[in-house]
């Protein structure tokens, strides 16, 4: 399957479906929604999440009827994750930053990656309100609207504007970690951003707009893409650890270089002994 000609026929097919599916974004973003929360009141869903992910899928099946799905809204439904296979796989998120997109802040976007034994062949993330689309192949360099991308040549993190998403704070398990390691980062760094996408942010350090980014509490569709997307520009995506990342439970931090990445994991080290300390003492 993973023939260039064959995953030539895949990019090209899903960077038609996915335009296509913008268009659905852009025409409703200024429409009153129904809005549901799936389990957590911050974890929203609308009818275009679901409207979109469908027809993806049904295009897809169409076209690949080999090929296998993992969609964020599906997998919502029947209430699991599905197991990723060496099979050719899709991973979907229809809308990522429904929040966002239910109030009508412009980041927010689809992200598609098509996954053959387990490894990114294809990486598409489009943000149809700033017309922004980032795409990448594996070993073919990743782009922002057909222009080649590269992430940030700053090797400090004293130097480095740093992504970081609070919400996971709501869960009162982990409000002392996030402010521990927020803390940290405004101590440490040049500033920090929250956009409320992990897709889409992802984006933003693979074209150098931001050095660094850490999330954790998300998705093999939420990352599968930049994940591809980042590496592609030069960048590394690795876990909290220090380790390589499992798409499939990721706590994330992604970076423009090796250098940053590991800062940033020693700077969290740090900031999570504190607290442990602090809960011996």
């Amino acid at each position: 399957m993973a023939e260039a000609n064959d995953l030539d026929e895949c990019y090209n097919t899903a960077e038609e479906f996915v335009l296509y599916a913008g268009k659905v974004i852009q025409d409703s973003i200024n429409v009153k929604k129904s809005v549901k929360s799936k389990g957590i009141d911050w974890d929203l869903v609308t009818e275009y999440d679901r409207r979109i992910e469908d027809k993806l899928i049904k295009q897809l099946s169409v076209k690949f009827p080999s090929h296998k799905f993992i969609g964020e809204e599906t997998a919502a439904k029947e209430g699991r994750l599905p197991q990723l296979t060496d099979d050719p796989t899709w991973i979907i998120d229809p809308i990522d930053g429904t929040t966002n997109f239910v109030h009508r802040f412009p980041h927010t976007c689809i992200s598609l990656a098509l996954m053959v034994n387990k490894k990114a062949e294809i990486g598409i993330i489009y943000n149809p309100l700033m017309r922004q689309f980032f795409s990448a192949r594996r070993h073919r360099g990743a782009f922002l609207n057909g222009k080649l991308i590269k992430t940030s040549e700053i090797r400090d993190i004293s130097q480095s504007l740093v992504a970081m998403e609070p919400w996971l704070a709501k869960d009162p398990q982990h409000l002392t970690s996030v402010y521990s390691r927020m803390h940290a980062l405004i101590q440490g760094t040049h500033g920090i951003r929250s956009l409320g996408t992990a897709a889409l942010t992802l984006c933003y350090v693979a074209m150098g707009a931001v050095e660094a980014y850490h999330i954790e509490g998300i998705d093999a569709w939420d990352v599968a893409a930049g994940k591809l997307i980042i590496e592609e520009a030069g960048g590394i995506v690795i876990d909290t650890a220090g380790c390589e990342l499992d798409i499939m439970t990721p706590k994330v931090i992604a970076a423009c270089n090796q250098e940053v990445a590991q800062q940033l994991v020693n700077l969290f080290k740090k900031a999570d002994s504190e607290i442990l300390n602090k809960n011996l003492n």
